[in-house]
């Protein structure tokens, strides 16, 4: 069966989009042979998008990592998705709901071009992320190999830990991501988030993405190193996000509400692939 997708990216963090439309969700196997980068399309998530399951929603989408696994949420992705359905006409200018497996989120897009999104309202409960843990606290360490790690553990709709570095470039993001990434205490694995704070309004961030390794950016890991930051007491409400791939905006007023998630959205290319 010959399926047509659009590859797009937010920053360099690159998905393929499916409008599946009743299409039999894809196989590990056939999402490894897409995602590879000579003998495939090349992406770091597939998202894979169907009818809306909720009153009020305009599509559910679901996230898969190029190595198979299914991710709960991804900012980057969602953008992409927002920017798509805009695109299409379908919905006029109106602020689009994005339905996920743990709910849904609002989508704006600015006259910019860029989305903005309401990505809910930051978790910090350990049992949410999930992490295992004896107490709640505000930061935790963790044995890897012969050393401890000092990390903060939060829930953005998919779990994150957050480790605060002096500077970013020497940063073990390969060896220490992955060795955190599928640690005992993050049972559904973690996206592991390494955070230089420049000031109080912007910080450097690189992430190693469960399932993907480190990509070039992160929007879910941009906004859970904004609010472990704000938290911490060095961050404003608005933070630029520095990686890789570019700059996103972050914007948390603390307490219980939401985190608003602004960058770009990019269609690469359209094609049709073989399933």
């Amino acid at each position: 069966m010959r399926v047509p997708f659009t590859k797009m990216h937010g920053l360099g963090n690159d998905f393929i989009v499916v409008r599946a439309d009743g299409l039999e969700t894809p196989t590990g196997a056939l999402i490894r042979r897409l995602a590879d980068r000579r003998s495939g399309i090349g992406f770091d998530q597939l998202l894979w998008l169907d009818a809306p399951r909720s009153e009020g929603a305009d599509v559910h989408y679901r996230v898969f990592n190029a190595d198979g696994g299914e991710a709960e949420q991804c900012g980057n992705g969602a953008r992409c998705i927002a920017k798509l359905l805009s695109n299409s006409g379908e919905f006029g200018d109106r602020p689009l709901v994005l339905e996920h497996a743990a709910g849904t989120l609002e989508a704006r897009i600015q006259a910019d071009g860029s989305v903005a999104l309401a990505m809910g309202v930051p978790d910090f409960r350990p049992e949410h992320v999930p992490f295992v843990t004896d107490t709640e606290q505000a930061s935790y360490s963790v044995e890897v190999g012969n050393e401890f790690v000092e990390l903060r553990v939060v829930s953005i709709g998919n779990p994150h830990a957050v480790i605060e570095v002096d500077d970013l470039s020497v940063a073990p993001v390969a060896e220490l991501g992955a060795a955190l990434e599928s640690h005992a205490q993050f049972p559904n694995r973690a996206n592991i988030g390494f955070m230089q704070v420049v000031d109080s309004g912007r910080i450097r961030l690189r992430v190693f993405e469960r399932g993907a390794g480190e990509t070039r950016a992160c929007g879910t890991g941009a906004c859970a190193a904004t609010v472990i930051g704000h938290r911490m007491g060095k961050l404003t409400d608005d933070v630029t996000v520095e990686m890789s791939g570019g700059n996103l905006t972050v914007r948390w007023q603390g307490n219980d509400t939401p985190v608003w998630l602004i960058g770009e959205a990019v269609t690469v290319f359209e094609g049709a692939v073989d399933i």
